[in-house]
């Protein structure tokens, strides 16, 4: 039996790095796979510390200046994000190979991220710099691109590290992801966030570069610093990863084909019935499970009222917490099966949502009330300072490691779902299944929280994404221990 490992072209290089193509052998990682994988830990860092923890928290509560409001408008604005992506990046994956080098299209893909990232640096509280629609179309559109990125990217891993080498590369691009955005995170907290809040003798007196705390440029900086690690870690792959050879095909001529490609496939997978329910299901959970992760940070500012520096050392315990969950993913895989792993992933999120909505400084899990005044803190630290804090990080450990465990074993179940031979166009629609319902989480969670006027009651929408998904598992026959022969 050959050996699943990463796929870099065509449709399937949408959203996440697939299992496509065929390893041959165990090659030495070489100076272009090291350099594409640079690319992924400089580029990883906008969504942890700019979409999930310290950038749009801080637009919630400050510039909106409710997290209620803040979630309705951030979640109205992730809906267009979600349908741009749906409308547009599957095309674009299933035309790389048509249209060629990657490098330029990429290229001017960062070349727009870049400064979109750093003008958020201009969104100051009261009005004085960016207005907050400018503010949301410039972080709608990097968001968009960065989805680009992430197809262009990947179309260049086979090129970048070989058959032998991708596994390798991918793995050190996920890493590097993982270690760059947690050393992001730590800097931030101990030169801008922790300086005048604690006298701890290694931690600056004042803020570093003589940041002003008061007009938030502690939170605003991390847009300087993603943009510039996406513009260092682009560096390299320009110089030194190899790039596909030319064509010939008009750019508007491989997009139609592209869309060929597409319909071709999806009618390839229709015939196989279990891996289209298991497709059909993903698109509920997956985008569920991202709407955990996106939404995690708003939710945190405005129901557990953490500011900055609490937000930054969350962000770093979950960061570690998620490596955690590649392992658990891979031991239910090997224990039960990845059919079985998914449902117990999926339904370990849906408990650890319910745990979140029953979450405030006052409540613990809706039944047992907190006062703050007559308990004394568990530690005389500058954070989580009271048992609702930890009972909340907690809930947060369980969704990192579950959700990340998730997102191994729905790969896993769909090479135990599919005939070998068509692997690839299998992968092609697990890719677009992942884009296609993008819009739907947004919309949902913006229409609990217009209603409720809680951010809990848009927060609880998700769990009808997680519901649909984990339900139609049990319609899925195959996905054991062991792929049959």
């Amino acid at each position: 039996m050959t050996e699943p490992a990463i796929d870099t072209h065509g449709p399937s290089a949408v959203i996440e790095p697939p299992i496509v193509a065929t390893v041959g052998g165990d090659a030495p990682l070489n100076r272009g796979g090291v350099a594409w994988s640079v690319f992924q830990g400089g580029r990883d860092p906008f969504i942890i510390l700019i979409t999930i923890y310290i950038f749009m928290p801080y637009v919630a509560s400050v510039l909106v200046g409710d997290p209620v409001r803040g979630q309705a408008l951030i979640s109205r604005v992730d809906q267009f994000i979600g349908w741009t992506v749906m409308a547009t990046a599957p095309f674009l994956g299933a035309s790389i190979d048509k249209l060629g080098p990657r490098k330029g299209w990429l290229g001017l893909v960062v070349g727009l991220m870049v400064p979109l990232i750093a003008a958020l640096w201009w969104a100051k509280p009261g009005g004085l710099g960016l207005s907050l629609p400018l503010v949301m179309l410039a972080m709608a559109a990097a968001r968009v691109l960065f989805v680009y990125s992430e197809v262009l990217h990947n179309a260049l891993l086979v090129r970048a590290a070989g058959l032998g080498g991708a596994h390798k590369a991918s793995g050190l691009a996920l890493s590097l992801g993982n270690l760059l955005s947690v050393l992001a995170l730590a800097f931030t907290a101990w030169a801008f966030a922790l300086p005048g809040k604690v006298h701890w003798g290694w931690v600056p007196a004042a803020p570093l570069f003589g940041l002003d705390p008061a007009t938030h440029e502690p939170e605003r900086v991390v847009a300087l610093m993603a943009a510039g690690l996406l513009a260092l870690g682009s560096i390299p792959l320009f110089l030194f990863t190899p790039d596909a050879p030319p064509t010939g095909t008009p750019a508007l001529r491989a997009f139609a084909e592209g869309a060929r490609e597409l319909k071709r496939m999806v009618q390839t997978v229709s015939h196989y019935r279990d891996a289209m329910i298991y497709l059909g299901s993903r698109m509920f959970f997956v985008d569920g499970m991202n709407a955990v992760l996106i939404y995690g940070g708003v939710l945190a500012v405005g129901v557990m009222k953490w500011g900055p520096l609490e937000m930054l050392v969350y962000g770093i315990l979950l960061s570690v917490f998620a490596v955690l969950g590649g392992f658990v993913g891979r031991w239910l895989d090997a224990g039960v099966g990845p059919r079985a792993a998914l449902q117990v992933e999926i339904s370990m999120t849906i408990v650890s949502l319910l745990g979140t909505l029953g979450m405030s400084q006052t409540r613990i899990l809706y039944v047992l009330p907190y006062d703050a005044a007559q308990h004394a803190p568990l530690w005389d630290g500058p954070v989580f300072r009271h048992l609702p804090d930890w009972v909340f990080i907690a809930i947060g450990f369980s969704n990192a490691i579950f959700i990340t465990a998730q997102y191994a074993s729905s790969r896993t179940l769909l090479t135990r779902l599919t005939p070998q031979e068509q692997t690839g166009a299998f992968f092609g629609v697990y890719a677009l299944s992942g884009v296609a319902t993008a819009w739907l989480a947004p919309t949902l969670v913006n229409l609990g929280t217009t209603v409720t006027h809680t951010q809990q009651g848009g927060f609880a929408t998700i769990l009808v994404l997680l519901f649909i998904g984990v339900v139609g598992l049990f319609f899925v026959r195959g996905g054991g221990r062991a792929r049959p022969a």
